[in-house]
């Protein structure tokens, strides 16, 4: 399931988190990072991850998912992995077709983490910047993503995806990982869709016998697929 999430930054964290991304933030060669896959197709810079910008950036972030109902629904998440950010502009300015780790230790918390699902949350004005669109190849073809400033994009980490080149401006994000209690994205899928119908039923018609029984159907199918 490719999703996105609108305004999971508010206006005044966007501008916070923008000011502390500037080009005098600790930024290093994004390939340090990388797997075996990844070095060849990876030309990014990412911030380091031990610095004090980057942790006080990840509790924004992860504020921000914690409280967005509509991520909760989607992602059914166990955990989540350190957010990262990076920064594609100039020489640095790509990443090639390729597929997330499986599983992924963070630097953070020392946890392990199943990467179920991909998300990347977009932090400049896309009008600031030219190219850069990130592009996953789904069932239905290649999506090309390009967000507003804010906004966010979840989807299966399954998917082969790349950053096309930036040829103006910088391209700013954060990009992390869940490990969701439902690890199928079929069963996500049915889970998020019963749940998003269920919310529009009770807005027409209100809590009728109908909803109780299939929000108990709900939870019955959730009870039988998740792993906490």
């Amino acid at each position: 399931m490719l999703l996105h999430l609108k305004n999971l930054l508010s206006k005044d964290e966007l501008a916070s988190v923008q000011a502390q991304l500037g080009e005098d933030a600790p930024w290093r060669d994004g390939r340090s990072s990388a797997g075996g896959q990844a070095l060849a197709q990876k030309n990014n810079q990412q911030l380091a991850q031990e610095s004090d910008v980057a942790r006080q950036l990840q509790t924004v972030v992860l504020a921000a998912v914690r409280r967005d109902p509509l991520f909760f629904s989607a992602a059914l998440p166990r955990k989540i992995f350190n957010p990262l950010f990076n920064r594609y502009g100039g020489d640095a300015n790509h990443y090639g077709d390729h597929i997330d780790g499986a599983v992924l230790h963070s630097h953070a918390d020392g946890q392990w983490v199943r990467s179920d699902i991909s998300c990347t949350l977009f932090l400049a004005d896309p009008d600031s910047y030219d190219g850069g669109e990130l592009v996953v190849v789904d069932s239905f073809g290649p999506q090309r993503i390009k967000l507003p400033a804010g906004d966010a994009v979840i989807y299966p980490a399954t998917r082969v995806h790349r950053v096309e080149p930036v040829t103006r401006g910088a391209r700013l994000a954060s990009f992390f990982w869940i490990e969701s209690m439902v690890r199928s994205d079929e069963q996500r899928r049915l889970l998020f869709d019963m749940d998003m119908n269920l919310l529009r039923l009770r807005a027409q018609h209100g809590e009728t016998a109908e909803t109780t029984a299939l929000t108990g159907t709900y939870h019955n199918l959730l009870r039988m697929w998740a792993n906490t």
